[in-house]
């Protein structure tokens, strides 16, 4: 069928939309009608070609929610007519996925980022030219996907499904670090590094959890100022004197700090404030060259601990930060802004320049 799809290509500023052909899904996939999708930084990155390479022309995206149109052999777990918020590609049958870690799959930087379904097929062409099409196991920058089955968790239909595709990625890559990886328990304290989308995500999830003291560091008073209202206890300045300012929160160190940004002296400080046997988390990579104090590591047992996707397994955990969003407790919505998919040179622009949390693209 045909459909509408943004495209990156080389050397242009933001994707593009274009007319493409979308194949059948295969056996144990299903066609999806995306509602709405949120642009993630990762989006942002891969196009402009920082990070971890990818083939081009491809149609990004991975926080798509839709409607499901179809359904390809072996297909038992949803019907047509199901919403749905999609989330990464797993294999299904390696350790990590049979323990219901999909995202550290053996395959997940490949059906990530390779552009292609595992056997390297891509749903997508334009006038018999094949466009990688698997981004993240479904490249929803589009108007329609095929996505496998496993990668599609159903949602319950009276929820705003306009409003959930951020949920696969960059607000359980934030909640889960803090409920899943860290599993953080009353009274211990955490520090977030950086309060975007994935902060902030992060710091609702430490107030459900029970955390005594939430800290927010970014260098934005507005974004400080929102993550009080959604459960920062104190909030500080990124500047010089930030170290001092964490010194003076917690002498003792923090049970927990989580980094979201590349800064190699924001990864420095996420080690130095930690208590004796903390733990830092990261979920992106340092720019340039950065080593941590493999001593100050040593003698005081603290760790450090990179985390996918929030370590969280996508069909239990949406579902779960749903029901907490149902009960008032987890308010992810206030971070999104809404942008016609037509929009989304804009919605591009304001993402780049970190003017909003989350953009939302609605089809």
């Amino acid at each position: 069928m045909k459909i509408q799809a943004a495209v990156s290509r080389a050397g242009t500023a933001h994707p593009e939309i274009e007319e493409l052909e979308l194949e059948d899904p295969r056996v144990d996939e299903v066609r999806v009608r995306i509602v709405a999708t949120g642009i993630c930084h990762t989006d942002v990155n891969c196009h402009a070609g920082f990070g971890v390479p990818i083939p081009k022309p491809i149609v990004l995206g991975h926080e798509g929610a839709g409607i499901v149109e179809a359904l390809g052999a072996g297909v038992h777990g949803l019907a047509v007519g199901d919403p749905v918020v999609l989330s990464g590609g797993s294999c299904g049958v390696c350790p990590s996925c049979r323990a219901a870690r999909p995202t550290y799959c053996r395959d997940a930087m490949k059906l990530s980022f390779g552009g292609m379904r595992a056997d390297g097929s891509s749903p997508l062409s334009q006038r018999g030219t094949r466009i990688a099409g698997a981004f993240f196991a479904q490249s929803s920058f589009a108007s329609h996907v095929v996505v496998p089955e496993r990668s599609a968790v159903k949602v319950p239909a009276d929820v705003p499904l306009h409003l959930l595709g951020p949920l696969g990625c960059g607000i359980i890559t934030g909640a889960g670090s803090v409920l899943e990886a860290f599993r953080l328990r009353p009274g211990q304290s955490i520090v977030v590094f950086g309060v975007g989308s994935v902060g902030m995500a992060a710091v609702m999830a430490a107030k459900i959890a029970g955390a005594s003291r939430i800290v927010a560091v970014d260098v934005s008073a507005q974004r400080l100022a929102l993550a009080v209202s959604l459960g920062a206890t104190d909030t500080v300045v990124s500047d010089p004197a930030t170290a001092a300012a964490l010194r003076e929160i917690a002498p003792f160190g923090f049970h927990f700090s989580f980094n979201t940004t590349s800064a190699a002296a924001v990864y420095t400080l996420a080690a130095e404030c930690l208590a004796n046997e903390g733990t830092a988390g990261f979920v992106t990579r340092p720019q340039g060259e950065w080593s941590p104090s493999m001593g100050a590591l040593l003698a005081g047992g603290r760790k450090l601990q990179g985390i996918l996707g929030g370590s969280a397994a996508p069909q239990i955990y949406i579902p779960l930060l749903i029901d907490y969003w149902r009960q008032g407790r987890f308010p992810f919505d206030k971070l999104i802004a809404q942008y016609a998919f037509e929009h989304i040179g804009k919605a591009w622009a304001d993402c780049s320049a970190g003017t909003v949390l989350k953009p939302v693209l609605r089809m």
